[in-house]
């Protein structure tokens, strides 16, 4: 499943761990630069101005609740 969101800086911290607590695989990415959403390093490194994708590879209902409050309509 994919999610269009924008994130803040000071969103990326909460944002990573709430993924990392998910036993799926989350990618997140913007054009051709792809990384791995449990990694702050990699998600900082995104241009966090643009609207980013999260491509979550599996189901998990918390994540899901959790990532809503990030979306943008499209």
């Amino acid at each position: 499943m994919q999610h269009k969101i924008m994130l803040r800086p000071e969103e990326v911290k909460e944002f990573v761990a709430a993924a990392s607590k998910s036993s799926c695989d989350i990618d997140i990415f913007y054009n051709r630069y792809v990384v791995d959403a449990k990694s702050i390093l990699g998600v900082l490194g995104l241009d966090l101005r643009k609207v980013l994708t999260v491509a979550v590879n599996g189901y998990d209902p918390d994540f899901e609740a959790y990532i809503g409050k990030f979306a943008i309509a499209c």
